[in-house]
């Protein structure tokens, strides 16, 4: 036991002693180890201050993050010499700013190494945070430790301190108490108020820049939301508001984003647009390049829906621009395979790279700017207002344009424009579902009878190609799909069909006729005499017209009356177009223009095209080329020695197109004049009116058409106009020239044309002068009146229906409803509604005749004459059309007397000194007189009031057709002499000098009638009106003729003579097509 407690006593002052030994260097390896991080960190700052040298060391020495290390590291260094510096305070806390230095350096790394772009914002934000931190940090640790010397403050009250004094605020419940505390409190100020506004002002400038270049497009939202992207070269204001308001104007739109790809800056006028709230959460502006990968990635283009790629239609070498589209949709597809693209295209010969660069698909949509204007602005001349048809069809709207209007004419355009184009299967269609196995002529005429829809064009499953009209041979299937024209589509008028199979129950369907329908019972009523069928003739003979009066019955007991439209097609009751039903035509029509040269032509598709990518279309051909020297009009060759248009003698009113270039767009303009379905008695001479002459691969284009020539001039220059037979033209074609596109001031691009134009109209007011313009808003100057009340008028309504949003409030300006203005621009929204309808740019190709596919039908017109008002109603037309000829009508072009009140008539009568109350009298009267045509075009009840046609119904006919007039006044007839007298002393003046260049280029006066215009007309468009609608005198009718060479008739048993000549005929065609 003693031994045990011995040892237990000897035991425990060594292990007190073995624990001293232990717990000794313990103590001192902290010191030890900052000892040593010091001089690492000091030797390392010495070594980057020798790395970094330059020539002045002092700029090495006095940087802030070597002084912080010397603070940090001397004093410990020091210590291990002198032990009594141990004890002194050395400030740690500062190594927070050499660690934020070391954390921007890591993340320069980091970015560097992993090849991070567009970071400068995150950057910036981080390196504030990492400031203010330091800032607050170094504040709270140095207050706190000054304060033990005062009142001791723990460190959260510092940092509360700290907080409060660098905000602002100040509350004053705790303050530093001893000078050394205040004096560090000074220095943190004047240190924030130096760092954080230099901070400050490069994270605003960072994110100034980043709003004018757009930022990115964030992939969570590319991933969740629908978005396209716009690729455009500069934006304008114009071009922003037409694609939004179209792209917008689809209910199934609303939730999609629109991204636009710019590499211009925004200007002020887009960035002030872009932040209503309508377009703000809507619109996203990136500045960048699509040649630039990183900016598709930014605009996020491969989870893109659709990207449009628009040519800058601004630019002075228009083929440079179609060359940066071409690159921009190369390098979309490179970089998004699978993204839809809708290119727009300005010249014919650059469509080839888009279109067969291994990139045109059915996704891929292409819009020829150059193709699509000469078209329209060729079918013009024989189709009037071809291109405002056209335009109302390709924009979206309601049809509520006008409607608050007191004028007539300005409702019923208006409603009329809100038709559109619009597609459904045959089998899920209300409207088309019944017609299952019928003839697409009966359909088209029963669904425009029932519902007032007209069907224009339908597609197999089975085949890719849309056909216009494909006539009655062709049978409906289930799975066709049927395109029609409408207010609004099928989808949105199911509530109808609901009322009409509610009301249709208590009804026996004892007839086709006997269905339910949405017309007034007066328009029922009238379209009752169509049912009545002439059983004893139905088949009308081969030289009769398409709206002939039918034959009498007998004793006259029967009234005319219409056939029925078919539910399979009879070929012996159909009359065949103009290409089959006069098969002498081509031999007969030579001999009879005596004093004329004989042209042999013949059809046959062109033998050169002047780029790839044109549609062939048939067309009349000279049997030979002419010369270069016979297209010359203004010169005589060893061919012939005419110098002018009035020496060849043409038969026809000529067609003058004035052009700065022959470019490879105006070969579009003469093909479809030229077509195979034109008679040939009817072709009008076409002359170029060139700027400059044109080269030889153009001649060489066009050299096979007949009546076709060119000449060297401007349409300034009256002696150039005068050669060139404008005084014997019916229309004259102005092409808005490149040259003047690129003006200082974008609407001044204009200005030559509008005033050149004026200059003409005052010249010639007979000639029908159509213009194309660069911008929409400059047609307000066409045929200008100064002091035109009307005029005024029509331009507050414009500004009322932009102002109700509308997207055609230029629509009521009486040169754009007459068809006699068109602005390209227009059309860009047949490139935005393919997103939407990826079949509107096929069909309206189809309509211009830009392509011509096996079995469709062609866009032609005809006039209604005295002799066919007997038809009385578009509907009964309609039945006409379809059951003799099976055309499908889609419009009507009408033009109305209108006595425009203006100022100068009222200064005139003031001059005479007749009361303005006396001028207002004819306004009053033509007011009522408006009133009265307004009642009779809206209702149909005065049908009933009429008896139904007999014997004398051409004499009934013309009486309908006058509009009785109350007497004038005498003081209205002399105020009205006067006013005849100034324009006539007016006209004279200008007659007279027209006479007298005429004269001076000896040119025959004879043809020059000064006093015949148009100037109190007004004409407009109605696309599918009503089916009670009256036709009037002189309407123009635009119809959908079926392809003549589609359907050969066969040989029929019994069937007559002129039937087996037409289909002889028919065959001899069909052979020279398929050759």
């Amino acid at each position: 036991m003693c031994t045990e407690k011995l040892h237990k006593h000897h035991r425990r002052p060594l292990q007190q002693s073995l624990c001293k030994l232990h717990h000794k260097p313990d103590r001192r390896s902290p010191a030890n180890k900052l000892v040593t991080v010091a001089l690492i960190s000091f030797l390392q700052a010495m070594l980057l201050v020798y790395l970094s040298y330059k020539g002045n060391i002092w700029e090495q020495i006095f940087q802030i993050s070597f002084i912080i290390e010397m603070i940090n590291t001397v004093p410990f260094i020091i210590t291990v010499f002198w032990a009594p510096l141990r004890n002194i305070f050395v400030p740690v806390f500062l190594n927070c700013w050499l660690a934020k230095s070391a954390l921007e350096n890591m993340i320069n790394d980091l970015h560097r190494a992993i090849q991070r772009t567009h970071s400068a914002m995150f950057n910036q934000v981080l390196i504030l945070i990492c400031t203010l931190l330091c800032l607050v940090f170094t504040g709270a640790c140095g207050i706190q430790h000054l304060e033990r010397a005062g009142k001791s403050l723990t460190l959260f009250d510092s940092l509360y301190f700290c907080i409060v004094t660098f905000s602002t605020v100040g509350y004053g419940d705790v303050t530093p108490k001893i000078w050394p505390s205040q004096l560090l409190v000074v220095i943190m100020i004047c240190v924030a108020l130096v760092v954080l506004p230099l901070q400050f002002e490069e994270l605003a400038y960072l994110w100034m820049e980043r709003q004018k270049s757009g930022g990115n497009y964030s992939r969570h939202r590319a991933q969740t939301e629908k978005h396209v992207v716009l690729c455009v070269t500069s934006l304008k204001i114009d071009l922003l508001m037409d694609f939004l308001n179209e792209f917008y104007a689809h209910p199934r739109l609303q939730d999609y984003y629109v991204v636009i790809l710019c590499p211009t800056e925004m200007d002020i006028q887009v960035r002030r647009i872009l932040q209503i709230p309508l377009w703000s959460q809507r619109v996203i502006y990136l500045q960048g390049s699509a040649l630039k990968d990183q900016d598709l990635m930014r605009a996020k283009m491969d989870d893109a829906e659709a990207c449009f790629i628009l040519s800058s239609r601004n630019e002075l070498d228009r083929t440079a621009a179609d060359h940066q589209t071409i690159l921009r949709a190369w390098a979309v597809k490179d970089f998004a395979p699978n993204c839809p693209l809708y290119v727009q295209i300005l010249k014919p010969e650059n469509k080839f790279h888009v279109k067969f660069a291994g990139m045109f698909c059915l996704l891929d949509h292409v819009v020829c700017e150059e193709e699509f204007k000469y078209a329209m602005l060729a079918l013009n001349c024989v189709c009037p207002a071809t291109s405002t048809l056209v335009t109302l069809l390709v924009h979206t709207s309601r049809g509520q344009e006008g409607q608050t209007s007191p004028e007539q004419w300005q409702r019923t355009y208006g409603r009329c424009s809100g038709n559109e184009v619009y597609h459904i299967r045959l089998i899920d269609s209300k409207f088309f579902g019944e017609y299952d196995g019928k003839s697409f002529t009966y359909a088209s005429f029963h669904a425009h009878k029932k519902y007032g829809v007209c069907l224009i064009g339908t597609k197999r499953e089975d085949n890719k190609s849309i056909l216009l009209n494909p006539g009655p041979r062709h049978i409906m299937s289930a799975t066709d799909t049927c395109y029609y024209i409408n207010i609004t589509k099928e989808e949105n008028s199911a509530f109808i069909f609901k009322q009409e199979e509610k009301h249709s129950k208590g009804l026996s369907a004892t007839g086709v006729y006997d269905a339910p329908s949405r017309l007034p019972v007066q328009s029922i009523i009238a379209s009752m005499g169509t049912v009545a069928i002439d059983l004893q003739n139905p088949d009308p003979p081969a030289d009769s017209s398409k709206l002939a009066l039918p034959t009498e019955n007998g004793a006259g007991s029967r009234r005319p009356s219409i056939a029925p439209v078919l539910e399979i097609a009879d070929s012996s009751a159909i009359l065949p177009c103009d290409l089959l039903s006069d098969p002498s035509e081509d031999e007969t029509n030579q001999s009879d223009e005596e004093g004329a040269p004989a042209i042999e032509c013949i059809k046959g598709y062109p033998p050169n095209s002047p780029y790839i990518g044109s549609s062939p279309t048939l067309c009349h051909l000279l049997q030979q080329k002419a010369p270069f020297c016979c297209l010359r009009l203004d010169k005589g060759c060893r061919h012939n020695s005419f110098e002018d248009a009035k020496a060849y003698g043409f038969k026809n009113k000529l067609i003058i197109v004035s052009a700065e270039t022959a470019g490879n767009g105006l070969y579009n303009f003469i093909v479809p004049l030229r077509a195979y379905y034109r008679p040939r008695k009817e072709l009008n001479p076409i002359v170029l009116l060139l700027d400059n002459a044109p080269e030889n691969h153009f001649l060489e284009a066009i050299c096979c058409f007949p009546m076709v020539y060119y000449m060297a001039g401007t349409i300034d220059n009256l002696d150039n106009l005068l050669q060139c037979g404008i005084i014997y033209a019916d229309n004259l074609v102005v092409v808005d020239k490149e040259s003047t596109m690129c003006a200082e001031e974008d609407y001044m691009a204009d200005a030559k044309t509008i005033v050149n134009v004026q200059t003409m109209f005052r010249l010639f007011p007979s000639l029908s002068i159509i213009t194309e313009l660069t911008h929409p808003s400059n047609m307000r100057f066409m045929q200008f009146r100064a002091k035109d009340c009307y005029s005024l008028a029509l331009s507050k309504l414009e500004k009322i229906e932009r102002d109700k949003g509308s997207n055609l409030a230029f629509m009521f300006r009486l040169p754009f409803a007459a068809g006699r203005v068109f602005s390209i621009s227009m059309l860009d929204t047949l490139l935005y509604q393919s997103f939407v309808k990826d079949y509107m740019i096929l069909i309206a190709r189809l309509l211009l005749g830009l392509d011509t596919t096996p079995g469709s039908g062609y866009l032609c017109a005809m006039k209604v004459s005295e002799e066919d008002l007997w038809i009385r109603t578009y509907g009964r037309l309609f039945q006409k059309l379809c059951s003799s000829s099976a055309e499908i009508p889609i419009g009507i072009y009408r033009t109305e007397s209108h006595m425009f009140s203006s100022s100068e008539f009222k200064d005139i009568c003031k001059e005479s000194q007749v009361s303005v109350e006396d001028c207002e009298e004819p306004r009053d009267r033509r007011e009522s007189w408006k009133e009265k045509t307004a009642h009779r075009n809206s209702t149909g009840s005065d049908q009933s009031e009429h008896p139904l046609l007999r014997k004398k119904s051409m004499q009934w006919a013309r009486r309908l057709s006058r509009k009785t007039t109350k007497p004038p006044s005498r003081a209205e007839r002399i105020n009205q002499q006067r006013l005849n007298l100034y324009r006539r002393s007016e006209r004279q003046e200008l007659s007279e000098l027209v006479k007298n260049r005429m004269k001076h280029l000896g040119l025959p006066t004879v043809g020059y009638d000064e006093m015949n215009d148009n100037q109190n007309t007004l004409s407009y468009v109605l696309i599918n009106p009503p089916p009670d609608t009256i036709l009037e005198l002189n309407d123009i009718v635009y119809i959908i003729r079926s392809d003549p060479l589609a359907h050969v008739p066969e040989n029929i048993p019994g069937a007559p003579a002129g039937a087996k000549l037409r289909q002889d005929y028919g065959a001899e065609t069909r052979d020279e097509t398929h050759l």
